[in-house]
């Protein structure tokens, strides 16, 4: 890898960290996977980049970051609109684009959605820590010093095995899969049947708003009232990314990427998989519904997800309409 091939942060936004598809499998030590907090954005910011799934890309939170290349790269962008630009031209979201040597890609506010992924041919070349270069905040561990990046840090690119192909977008069809939608799909949770029948109902038919106090921890929900069974606590046990849990307020917390690996309170219902990148998008004020699946409906929904992830006709050169 050459030392020149790096990208510095002029501006970091509000909250831009280092993300891949995190660390499973280390929760009996207290680790939580981490990883992006929308899976889907990031796995199609690097296939328009032409690196693998689980290549390191940029995660920006609602206000994303400036920053200079120092080496020409195919770069791209999905996710929310951040209103990108590069040297002051567009740079439009769904696509891959060469960006010169010396020049500065800026993005802006969210238009639409939370979170933005910014892929780069060859992917960040950061330390590896438990198999994932993903950043966990709450542990300060991974990514560059754990931490989200700041003005003036330098990232190392690594080496792209293929030429990487420029101006690319999802093919026909693909923008209607990365829809933002206000319901989310969900499974019964371990406790669900400890709750009463008008808490159950209240779930489903509620409409909930996200709280500023989310964060890629939890996502906290506020409006209805769901009244959890006995005084709202149990005994600790393991929890998995996406659980829906009810302290005694009765207000939702959905336990998110960075999520505690054990937790006290019942567990409503969970996220199906294939929802879990939605969920990503959610920003404060937002509103959102939940609708109850199967475990069945959710293991296919997610089948044909990887699928479509999956097909060598995911990506088609742009055309004259980049929505297609």
């Amino acid at each position: 890898m050459s030392a020149a091939r790096s990208v510095e942060v002029i501006e970091p936004g509000l909250q831009t960290t280092v993300q891949d598809r995190g660390r499973p499998g280390h929760a009996r030590f207290g680790v939580s996977a981490a990883g992006a907090a929308d899976p889907l954005a990031c796995a199609l910011a690097n296939r328009l980049a032409g690196n693998a799934d689980g290549a390191a890309a940029l995660e920006m939170t609602l206000l994303g970051a400036s920053l200079r290349f120092d080496a020409d790269a195919v770069v791209a962008l999905a996710g929310a609109d951040m209103q990108a630009e590069v040297d002051g031209q567009p740079f439009p979201c769904w696509q891959s684009r060469r960006v010169a040597s010396g020049a500065v890609l800026k993005c802006g506010a969210a238009t639409t959605g939370a979170r933005t992924y910014l892929a780069v041919e060859g992917g960040f070349d950061l330390p590896l820590f438990l198999g994932s270069r993903s950043t966990h905040l709450p542990s300060r561990l991974g990514g560059l010093e754990g931490r989200a990046l700041r003005r003036g840090d330098r990232l190392p690119l690594g080496a792209s095995s293929t030429p990487a192909r420029e101006d690319m977008t999802l093919a026909p069809g693909g923008l209607d899969r990365v829809a933002l939608r206000p319901t989310l799909r969900v499974t019964a949770g371990a406790q669900a049947a400890r709750f009463d029948a008008g808490a159950r109902r209240l779930f489903e038919v509620a409409a909930f708003t996200v709280s500023s106090a989310s964060d890629r921890m939890g996502i906290r929900l506020d409006g209805a009232v769901v009244v959890p069974p006995g005084d709202g606590r149990m005994p600790s046990e393991g929890m998995p990314l996406g659980a829906i849990q009810v302290p005694p307020g009765g207000a939702p917390i959905l336990l998110f990427v960075d999520h505690q690996t054990t937790g006290g309170y019942p567990v409503i219902a969970s996220i199906a998989a294939a929802d879990v990148w939605r969920a990503g998008q959610l920003r404060p004020g937002a509103r959102v519904r939940f609708e109850t699946i199967d475990a069945a409906a959710a293991r296919n929904l997610y089948r044909e997800q990887q699928a479509w992830l999956r097909s060598p006709h995911l990506l088609a050169p742009v055309t004259a309409d980049p929505r297609r």
